[in-house]
């Protein structure tokens, strides 16, 4: 395909993108689904071989998805509001601790059953699809720090589990996926467990994520410092610096910890968590947010757009019916059922949260970033069969949860508010 045509392509798509979110607000439907559709149709209609298909460079592919989640990865933490404490992101620990490794283990049995693959590529795919991503499904997401004045700009707040929870786990489960996506690859090219077994325990699973940890919060407490200590000219840095600051320090932590080995996913999400916490509701992480937000929307919205395209092109020809049972099974039965029994005791969500946030397992682009890094690291004999369920999840999770969110959740915000309602207006027994 000519560039002048690629141009176009991605023109268009950008073009509705911009528009669309103020022709589906309110609606059962998402800016997501439609540019993946519109990718399709380019698929179908742009003639020649399709050059944006993940199949084509799965390095390229890899670099574009790793660089969007380590921006959204900023974006997360710098968009909660609840300080991290073990209590009060109970739920969040219980879906990082156990909904995430019985999804993995779970898809990795299908995978193995339904499919056919190697237990090495059934292994990878339950640890490709296990990372979730709420920004395709807008609704189940926070919405960003407080205002300058403190105040929200709608009726989320931070007493909304439901967000915060979904939000929360995105922005660690895109870090505790890493492990066992390596565990994948080691089964398929380092011989027998006993000779990497140790290594992969005590270093992939724990050490990397403790170093990915400290860096994390050591770099984002010094630049909290450098925000609100540090002084340009007589101000603060906060006062006189540029929303750039969040890409800056986004892609500066990420180097340095992936320099010195340890996991830079988390260590972003972390950064992130201890800049919000150097002065909590100061207004300038609404502006570093705003642009994390608009960065991300448009990779993400670029990222949809090839998936789409290459999903016409050729990208499900390695689809079987297993394949299909596979995505079907993840997103309607699997995530929902684990994500249920997980959260069940846990005293910070009743039973409709519960079943919210265990519905809400959006796939997305934390799964094109494994699957494109696997394929670009290791040689995976099934890379076709596992680029068609992966794509097929994506787009079948975009379909139905996109579908879903805006209703699901205005019954939640009506029947929480209705609650706070009803509590506010309950007269005083002394009076």
């Amino acid at each position: 395909m000519p560039p002048e045509i690629v141009y176009l392509v991605l023109g268009v798509g950008l073009l509705l993108a911009s528009l669309l979110p103020a022709i589906v607000e309110g609606r059962a439907l998402s800016v997501p689904m439609v540019v993946l559709a519109f990718g399709v149709v380019v698929g179908l209609v742009v003639p020649g071989e399709d050059p944006i298909s993940p199949l084509l460079d799965a390095t390229a592919t890899a670099h574009i998805a790793e660089a969007t989640v380590i921006i959204s990865l900023m974006g997360v933490g710098l968009a909660l509001e609840r300080p991290l404490h073990w209590r009060t992101w109970a739920p969040t620990w219980r879906m990082i601790a156990l909904a995430m490794p019985l999804c993995i283990a779970a898809v990795a049995l299908l995978g193995w059953w339904a499919m056919g693959l190697s237990v090495p590529a059934a292994v990878l795919l339950g640890a490709v699809l296990a990372p979730t991503d709420p920004v395709l499904a807008s609704d189940v997401q926070v919405e960003g720090p407080r205002t300058g004045d403190g105040e929200r700009t709608d009726v989320q707040t931070e007493e909304d589990e439901v967000r915060f929870t979904l939000t929360s786990e995105a922005g660690l489960n895109d870090a505790f996926a890493f492990p066992f996506v390596y565990l994948g690859l080691f089964l398929m090219g380092r011989g027998a467990w006993q000779d990497w077994g140790m290594e992969w325990l005590l270093w992939t699973l724990l050490g990397k994520i403790v170093v990915g940890c400290v860096v994390g919060w050591l770099t984002g407490r010094a630049l909290g410092w450098l925000m609100f200590r540090g002084r340009l000219r007589g101000q603060r840095v906060a006062e006189v610096g540029t929303p750039l600051f969040a890409l800056a320090a986004t892609f500066a932590v990420y180097g340095l910890t992936e320099l010195v080995h340890g996991y830079g996913f988390l260590a972003v999400f972390v950064a992130a968590l201890a800049l919000r916490d150097a002065e909590r509701d100061h207004g300038v992480h609404s502006h570093l947010h705003g642009l994390i937000e608009r960065t991300e929307s448009l990779l993400t919205l670029v990222l949809l757009l090839m998936v789409g395209a290459a999903m016409s092109a050729g990208l499900l020809a390695g689809l079987t019916w297993g394949g299909v049972a596979v995505g079907v099974l993840l997103v309607l039965v699997v995530r929902p059922l684990v994500g249920w029994v997980s959260l069940l005791g846990c005293s910070r969500v009743d039973a409709a949260e519960r079943g919210a946030i265990a519905w809400f397992g959006v796939r997305g682009i934390g799964s094109i970033y494994y699957l494109s890094y696997a394929l670009s690291s290791e040689y995976v004999a099934e890379g076709l069969e596992l680029w068609s369920v992966v794509a097929f999840t994506i787009t079948l999770s975009v379909v139905v949860h996109g579908l879903l969110a805006t209703p699901v959740m205005r019954r939640l915000d009506s029947r929480r508010h209705g609650d706070a309602d009803a509590d506010f207006a309950t007269p005083d027994p002394v009076g």
